[in-house]
């Protein structure tokens, strides 16, 4: 199956960013948010993302105007276009919310378009099993997308061998390196990057270092480009809570169990970077 039709449902950082990498590699883009001021937004971005681009030479300046034009508004799931061949989500990492989605598109979107999820932790067997499982792929971009080069294709228990061929040349055809991953809690990247995020915030818990050391070891002594806790604030600690609470329930193990200061901080909304404060502080 050939992809040239897309629709992105969501348009905050992850599904702002997969749109700009779709738009730039000329496909046909819908991108669906639930009022024209969340489309502004992500558009906004998206425009603001491609003129740092053309600043170091990555893209032209016709480049970035014809990207744009490749990008559709559409306000409302329920108008996303019937004809696409492949339907992205990328809101917020909660699976009722996402089966919400693809509930509503399944009626909607022509029988044999693949459907894909961004989520970074949730299980695409159980995403999938309203709706189409043989068609049915997670796709989890890495952010920044435009910059970052990985995406973790993961297969669900029912995921066909043609789906996963499908995506993964699509995913080469966008210039990304795919992984292929099979459906167990957190994957490949979260399963093995948030224990290592909780287990640098009970250090701050506990008192073994401040939050500025321990970022400092593992960035000198471990050659990480961030700290585990400025990362976390990056991600957001939602996100992060959220991951650790997928990855606790779907192992059933303690070595997984979220770090009581993660739960604080997202309670009294630190959130981190978005936020304007978590383990650090931001204008």
């Amino acid at each position: 199956m050939e992809i040239k039709k897309v629709a992105v449902v969501g348009g905050g950082t992850m599904g702002n960013g997969i749109t700009h990498v779709f738009a730039l590699r000329g496909f046909n883009v819908s991108l669906v948010e639930m009022s024209d001021e969340l489309v502004e937004k992500a558009l906004s971005t998206i425009g603001k993302n491609m003129d740092r681009q053309v600043k170091k030479g990555i893209i032209t300046e016709q480049e970035k105007s014809k990207a744009l034009s490749n990008i559709s508004r559409v306000v409302g799931v329920e108008n996303t276009p019937s004809d696409c061949d492949l339907v992205i989500e990328a809101i917020y990492e909660n699976k009722d919310a996402k089966l919400s989605v693809f509930n509503k598109l399944e009626s909607l979107i022509k029988k044999d378009s693949i459907f894909a999820s961004n989520t970074s932790s949730i299980s695409i067997t159980e995403l999938s099993s309203a709706t189409r499982p043989d068609k049915f792929i997670g796709m989890h971009f890495m952010n920044p997308v435009p910059m970052m080069k990985l995406v973790e294709i993961i297969r669900g228990y029912s995921t066909s061998d043609e789906t996963f061929k499908t995506i993964k040349t699509l995913s080469e055809n966008l210039d990304k390196v795919p992984v292929e991953v099979f459906d167990y809690p957190g994957f490949i990247s979260n399963r093995i990057l948030m224990p290592m995020i909780n287990e640098a915030i009970f250090s701050l818990m506990e008192g073994v270092a401040s939050a500025q050391d321990i970022d400092t070891v593992m960035k000198l002594g471990m050659n990480h480009p961030m700290g585990p806790l400025t990362l976390a604030d990056f991600i957001g600690l939602d996100v992060c809570l959220a991951i650790m609470e997928v990855l606790y329930d779907g192992f059933n193990d303690p070595k997984y169990r979220p770090c009581p200061l993660l739960k604080k901080m997202v309670a009294a909304r630190k959130l981190g970077r978005k936020s304007g404060e978590g383990f650090f502080a931001y204008e």
